[in-house]
C-alpha cells in the first residue's frame, strides 16, 4: 500500500465561491478499506463520462493502489471523503508516452464525488496538494494531467494550480484530451 500522503489542510478561495464557502482539503492515505467507497465513486455516470468506463477506471485504480510507489489519496473536505487522486511515474502506464512529455514526469488524476463540493474550490485545492506531495517527496521532473477537451471547468482548474497545456493526444477510450504540465518548482538555496 503507497505510504506517500499530505496531513497538511489547506483550504482558500476559487473563482466560483468565496472565502468563507471553501471547505478545509485535505488529502490522506487510501487503503484497502477505501476500496468500496472508491468503487462506488467509479460507477457513478459523473464520474465514468470524465474517467472513462468503470472496468477500465477500477484497473487503473487497482494498479495504482497496489503500486508502491504510487502516491494514492482520499480527499476530505472539513474531515468529509468526498474523492480520490493518485500519483505515479508516467513511465509505468506500460505504453509510449507522448513526445511532450518529459521523462521522469508524474501522472496525477483525482475527482470530487460529492457534487455538493464540485465549483467550491475542492478539486483545485487537492491538485495543489498532490502536486506538491509529488514535488516533496518523489524526484519527478514535472506533474501532468490528462483531462478531456470538452471538460473545461477541469482544464481551468488545472491552470489555477499551474498546469499549462503541451500538447492534445487522444486516448483511444476517452477521444482527445489535453496533457498539461507542471514543471518541478526551481530550489532557491
Amino acid at each position: 500500500m503507497p505510504n506517500a500522503t499530505t496531513s497538511k489542510a489547506i483550504s482558500g478561495g476559487s473563482a466560483d465561491a468565496g472565502p468563507e464557502d471553501v471547505p478545509n482539503v485535505k488529502l490522506r492515505t487510501a487503503t484497502e478499506n477505501d476500496w468500496p467507497m472508491i468503487r462506488r465513486w467509479l460507477a457513478r455516470p459523473d464520474i465514468v463520462r470524465w474517467w472513462g468506463p468503470k472496468a477500465t477506471t477500477e484497473a487503473e485504480v487497482m494498479l495504482a493502489l497496489s503500486t508502491e510507489h504510487a502516491i494514492c489519496c482520499i480527499i476530505e473536505a472539513d474531515g468529509m471523503p468526498v474523492g480520490y487522486a493518485h500519483a505515479l511515474d508516467a513511465g509505468l502506464w506500460g505504453e509510449p508516452l507522448p513526445k511532450e512529455l518529459p521523462v521522469g514526469s508524474w501522472d496525477i488524476d483525482l475527482f470530487v464525488a460529492s457534487p455538493e463540493h464540485r465549483g467550491r474550490g475542492v478539486g483545485a485545492l487537492a491538485l495543489q496538494l498532490a502536486t506538491r506531495e509529488v514535488f516533496s517527496t518523489t524526484l519527478a521532473v514535472a506533474a501532468c494531467v490528462f483531462v478531456a477537451v470538452a471538460n473545461e471547468r477541469a482544464v481551468r482548474a488545472y491552470e489555477s494550480a499551474g498546469f499549462r497545456w503541451r500538447a492534445v493526444v487522444r486516448d483511444p477510450v476517452k477521444g482527445p484530451e489535453w496533457l498539461m504540465i507542471a514543471e518541478r518548482p526551481v530550489q532557491r538555496w
